[in-house]
């Protein structure tokens, strides 16, 4: 690690700052700014002059000030008091602060430790004294709320022999709790762990994306699914629901642990996270959702360089928790935001600008960030897996998909979640365009849902999407010749991705039970649907007309399905399939005639 020094401001370009007298800084090397000890980070250095972001408001930061280098880099602290917590992009406690300043805007130069390090947790170990141990290993647990069982690590870069380990016992996170003798070396390890944000954390394999991430949202789960340590972009120009989506992802997904960074976003969008997570009950758990949550919150109108840290420091946070073995789900909404940062902070250093203004580096930035993600196996001497599957929102302007951060998203993301503002101004949601979305992941997570759902599950999907084709060929004919043109096995095809669209892909986010669709009811939905639309075809074949069809009762509970209870889906949509297949070509014949003889009569 470097020695302190201090250095003084030559100039200052908004967020940016050049100061000399710095010979010996390291890249990333975090300094205190000016008389009130701004934030900044090193990100250029020329001879004994670096010039430095800096993470807060820079008005009123006059020449001559000094500049001082801590001699470490921008790092998260990594222990028990994470989860719950709701931290700015430079992991400052937000209620703390508040606390602290008594405003409701971040003063600039307020000091807030992320982590209470006078609060005891319940330390229990695993390991006893002699045990070899390396890094990655776990040598106790401790409760973190009622949800989340933290395990404590060996650190990385250390290994050796324990030659003394705390008992079971209530400690604070900087309390030595563990020592290992090391080359010779006795070092004395606390719970607390600190990790330099803009690095990866070590692991020993990458595996293949074999299991998916159950999101809960029918469009997702069954016709795009991410896998677990996936990658996935949701694009969409505004009011197409990018955030509700990523709410609903937080909310419902089967990762243990949610990191949310809200990068740049307005703030009363992260006012309603900040007040529904607290609400919200886990189906997993039955906790509040905010007992396996952490959050970030980088607002708009906070100082734009800290929006380029804090989907960094969520990455850290995120990478310590899948190396306790845990599955996590990481948002950033949006990123967007994030190279909108990247392009100012370029523009203050005067270098080249790549398209639209954007640095050249951007697509790098962007691979950087989405290949921390994966399903790994962690180092340690026992064996332990855990994934980190990111959802990068995207805002491009005016909903073109054509601009730089979209294409840049896309070259590196394996699932593609675009949205429509057609479907949006339809008041479709999730406004997902069926079409022009797609996943790289069916192939890999095929053998998944024969095993865990259905062995038909893949070719029902298949064949609903083609449908979903089908019609929208149709449409186009519709516009050109009109409905009446069409002969009626091809209204039988219209009616049946009419179903599709309005009965399964429409899913309300603010229903009690619409919200989340367990896989067995999201299978068995499909499976309604598409069995229907053969049914069709057959009772077409037997003389029966699309009309007389569309009028059956089963239309009404096909219509009504998505309200179901999950509890209760198995054995209500399975009635409904077995209803489906009792239809009789005579039986439906009779009935319309006898109704029709009823209403003569009646005249």
């Amino acid at each position: 690690m470097s020695t302190k020094r201090v250095g003084k401001i030559l100039k200052i370009s908004g967020p940016v700052i050049e100061a000399d007298g710095m010979l010996g800084s390291s890249m990333y090397e975090v300094c205190k700014v000016g008389e009130e000890g701004l934030i900044g980070e090193i990100i250029r250095i020329q001879g004994d002059i670096c010039t430095i972001q800096v993470y807060e408001e820079t008005d009123g930061i006059l020449p001559n000030e000094k500049v001082i280098g801590t001699g470490a880099g921008l790092s998260a602290e990594l222990a028990p008091g994470l989860i719950g917590q709701i931290y700015d992009g430079i992991q400052r406690p937000l209620p703390l602060i508040l606390e602290k300043t008594q405003d409701d805007f971040i003063r600039r130069g307020v000091i807030a430790i992320p982590l209470e390090y006078d609060k005891k947790w319940p330390f229990v170990p695993t390991l006893e004294k002699g045990a070899k141990v390396t890094t990655g290993d776990i040598i106790g647990t401790v409760q973190e709320g009622p949800v989340v069982n933290h395990k404590v690590m060996i650190p990385p870069k250390v290994s050796g022999t324990i030659t003394s380990i705390a008992k079971a016992d209530d400690y604070t996170v900087i309390d030595p709790i563990v020592t290992v003798k090391s080359n010779g070396t006795e070092l004395e390890l606390p719970m607390l762990q600190k990790w330099p944000v803009r690095f990866g954390r070590p692991i020993k394999e990458r595996l293949e994306p074999s299991i998916p991430l159950i999101t809960g949202q029918r469009i997702f789960d069954t016709f795009f699914p991410i896998a677990k340590g996936g990658t996935s972009a949701i694009p969409g120009g505004f009011g197409t629901g990018k955030t509700v989506s990523q709410h609903q992802l937080a909310k419902w997904s089967d990762a243990e642990i949610v990191v949310y960074i809200g990068c740049g976003e307005r703030g009363n969008e992260m006012t309603n996270v900040l007040e529904d997570f607290p609400e919200l009950i886990d189906p997993n758990t039955g906790e509040p959702l905010m007992n396996r949550t952490i959050l970030i919150a980088n607002t708009s109108n906070m100082p734009v360089a800290a929006r380029e840290a804090s989907v960094y420091t969520g990455m850290t946070l995120a990478e310590y928790y899948r190396d306790m073995g845990y599955n996590v789900a990481l948002m950033a909404d949006s990123t967007s935001r994030w190279a909108e940062a990247m392009r100012e902070i370029s523009g203050r250093l005067e270098e080249m600008p790549g398209e639209a203004g954007y640095p050249a580096y951007l697509a790098s930035k962007i691979a950087q960030f989405y290949e921390r993600a994966g399903r790994v196996t962690t180092l340690s001497t026992v064996e332990r897996q855990g994934s980190i599957t990111i959802t990068g929102a995207v805002s491009p302007p005016g909903g073109d998909f054509s601009e730089p951060v979209t294409q840049n998203t896309l070259r590196i993301t394996k699932v593609f979640w675009a949205l429509s503002k057609d479907l949006a101004a339809r008041r479709h949601f999730p406004a997902i365009d069926y079409l022009n979305s797609y996943t790289l992941y069916v192939n890999e997570l095929a053998p998944w849902f024969a095993e865990n759902v259905d062995s038909r599950f893949q070719s029902y999907r298949s064949e609903a999407m083609a449908l979903l084709q089908k019609d929208k060929e149709l449409e186009d004919i519709v516009q050109l010749v009109g409905p009446e043109a069409l002969p009626e096995s091809e209204k039988i095809i219209l009616e049946s991705a009419r179903m599709i669209k309005e009965d399964f892909l429409q899913q309300n986010a603010f229903n009690e039970v619409d919200s989340f669709s367990s896989l067995e009811k999201q299978w068995l939905m499909l499976k309604i649907i598409i069995d229907f639309y053969h049914k069709m075809s057959e009772l077409y074949t037997l003389g029966v007309k699309l009309p007389e069809m569309m009028n059956l009762p089963i239309i009404d509970l096909i219509t009504r399905m998505k309200y179901i209870p999950n509890n209760i889906a198995g054995k209500e949509l399975g009635a409904i399939l077995a209803e489906i297949e009792t239809l009789q070509a005579d039986a439906i014949t009779n009935r319309i005639g006898g109704r029709m003889k009823t209403d003569l009569k009646d005249k």
